[in-house]
């Protein structure tokens, strides 16, 4: 018998011939074939041939297809002495879906084969000596075990009888070699699955223990290590077994075909194509993915909006990257809650000062053009005013549709977690992502405070509560978006704003947000978030991250998530909608166009106009 550790040194037609001849003492050749690109196999009767391929091509991010065969072709053009009935170590046989048995050649059935199609599905087995190269370590190679493959909850896209999850591999990775890990498998040609689709914890891709695979062997995790997945080509195996056809045939686990065909990287020549992560979350872990180019124009948004006009002192609380990361959590999410209202004014009636609102609208606006459930929760005095405000929106063009208003009180120790949960189950949240967007924050003596020093408690229903609940939640992320250092969620910079803001030290909210975006104007922070949103949407690195390299690409969305940005003729009606409703400047309190006692034109159309130029260059 010949051991798998000789296959490395002999060219893949060698290879092939000893396995042809059952000489490997072995399961698997995982690692045994260095250079060369594999292939999972499929093969089936060609009446489902046409569908199988359009299911490939439908998730290529999975299921890269190398060859289709014609009916009874037993020769692969992928190398140059195939027989595809002997070439895999070991084959799977189903019937009607079942699993009957493993086989070591095909040739009993090579009259059945005559009119069976076979498919050569590239795999990620194809990067493991790609990242030897690069000096990560490929724990399941030292470990010396095929790689372990899982069965997901995310759905594949159907094409006919073809529909199944998605299977994913998983691979260790130490956490300082996550963005090496990535990068090295971006530059790899699709065919070999690419980039990973989930770093972080398996239970958000529906994995439950990692320690059982339901393919391939549990690989151990060293201390340091994150578990980082990769789309597999098994979920072709996942589809067979679910169309139940009478016969079909699969590799095994860990023997694939081994092709003549070279593991050549691509370069990634623009900022575009090259990969940066992200950690966003740490309970649950969660990574994400974005290319450079757009990470870079987010940071120009962030620095956009990162001016004084009002010289309050608000450049000492900037935190660089807090926009990309609360976009990316954002961007992760699928059902966000907004919350705005700060009710300076407490001589007037309504209260409500008149930045905030218009930035909401627009993270609202963004949100529900990415088809995201989005809703409000405000003060109970002001629903009126806010319902007429989001009525005035859509009559706009500002919101496509009306969004749900809420309000919060205070009825229980438990009303914030019945709130957030259903049925106060913290294992069941009914939002993934809250933003504040000058929204009153508490202060560590437990009032409210104005920029003036002034308590304004009696006006404010206590919505931090749901802030403070949410940081024992897992899986709900917060943001504050703020210009002072009193707002919401600004906790994140209490102490430069106790030390650098006017009254700093009796009006900064004591309750901290996961991620704090300090603008000049709260409203900019909100244009922001809605253009940072859009940024994301149209990088395919992180398109493909979203949706797990399955179905196809947004792009064709594009149109809808363009027209849902803000701009200054939707802002300048909308001003002039609060305007008749009586909502002031926050500053001067004021009925003109202006908010915060910068006057619209020329200081907000610019600023607007300078973030959708960032966002079309």
């Amino acid at each position: 018998m010949l051991l798998t550790g000789g296959l490395k040194s002999l060219l893949p037609h060698l290879r092939r011939r000893i396995i042809h001849c059952s000489r490997v003492h072995n399961s698997n050749i995982s690692g045994m074939a260095e250079g060369y690109k594999q292939a999972s196999v499929a093969i089936l009767h060609k009446s489902l041939a046409d569908d199988f391929e359009k299911f490939c091509h439908a998730n290529s991010g999975v299921l890269p297809l190398l060859y289709r065969s014609k009916p009874g072709e037993w020769k692969c053009p992928l190398n140059s002495d195939s027989d595809i009935r002997t070439d895999c170590l070991q084959y799977r046989k189903y019937e009607y879906g079942d699993f009957t048995g493993c086989l070591k050649s095909l040739k009993d059935y090579s009259e059945q084969l005559k009119d069976m199609v076979a498919f050569y599905i590239g795999c990620s087995s194809n990067f493991e000596n790609v990242l030897q190269a690069a000096g990560i370590p490929v724990r399941n190679v030292e470990q010396k075990c095929s790689v372990s493959m899982y069965k997901t909850a995310v759905p594949c896209y159907t094409i006919s009888t073809f529909c199944c999850n998605l299977v994913v591999t998983m691979r260790p990775i130490p956490e300082s070699k996550l963005e090496a890990a990535v990068l090295a498998t971006s530059e790899l040609k699709e065919e070999n699955n690419g980039a990973p689709i989930h770093i972080g914890n398996p239970g958000l891709l529906g994995i439950r223990d990692l320690s059982k695979p339901d393919y391939g062997d549990p690989v151990h995790l060293h201390p340091g290590d994150i578990p980082v997945f990769w789309a597999c080509s098994v979920t072709g195996i996942e589809a067979v077994i679910n169309c139940r056809s009478p016969l079909a045939f699969t590799n095994s686990s860990g023997c694939m075909f081994i092709t003549d065909l070279k593991n050549d990287s691509v370069t990634l020549g623009s900022s575009r194509e090259v990969p940066q992560v992200h950690c966003i979350s740490q309970d649950p872990l969660r990574y994400s993915m974005v290319s450079a180019e757009a990470a870079k124009k987010i940071r120009t948004l962030e620095s956009l909006i990162g001016i004084d006009p009002g010289n309050r002192g608000i450049l000492h609380l900037l935190r660089p990257g807090e926009l990309l990361k609360a976009c990316l959590s954002l961007s992760h999410a699928q059902h966000v809650l907004v919350t705005t209202g700060f009710p300076t004014h407490f001589s007037y009636e309504p209260p409500e000062e008149n930045d905030g609102p218009p930035g909401a609208l627009a993270i609202a606006a963004m949100l529900q053009a990415l088809e995201k459930d989005v809703a409000i929760v405000t003060d109970r005095r002001a629903m009126d005013l806010n319902e007429k405000i989001i009525k005035e929106a859509v009559q706009i063009g500002v919101l496509k549709e009306p969004v749900p208003l809420l309000s919060y009180q205070r009825e229980s120790a438990d009303s914030a977690l019945t709130f957030l949960c259903e049925n106060g189950n913290p294992r069941r949240p009914r939002f993934d992502h809250l933003i504040a967007i000058e929204r009153a924050g508490i202060a560590a003596d437990g009032n409210y405070y104005n920029a003036r020093k002034v308590n304004i408690k009696h006006l404010v229903d206590p919505i931090d509560e749901l802030f403070l609940a949410a940081q024992t939640i897992p899986g709900i992320t917060t943001t504050g978006v703020g210009d002072g250092g009193n707002e919401l969620g600004m906790g994140k910079v209490k102490d430069a704003v106790k030390k650098h803001i006017k009254n700093g030290d009796v009006i900064a909210c004591d309750v901290a947000a996961d991620f704090a975006v300090v603008a000049g104007v709260s409203n900019w922070g909100g244009y922001a978030i809605a253009c940072a949103l859009y940024i994301l949407s149209t990088c395919e690195i992180h398109n493909r991250y979203l949706r797990r390299a399955v179905g196809f690409s947004q792009s064709p969305k594009k149109t809808a998530w363009l027209s849902a940005l803000p701009s200054v003729t939707k802002e300048e009606k909308l001003l002039k909608a609060l305007i008749q409703l009586e909502v002031r400047s926050g500053v001067s309190a004021s009925l003109e166009m202006e908010v915060d006692a910068l006057p619209f034109y020329n200081t907000h159309s610019t600023m607007i106009e300078n973030l959708l130029r960032e966002v079309q260059h």
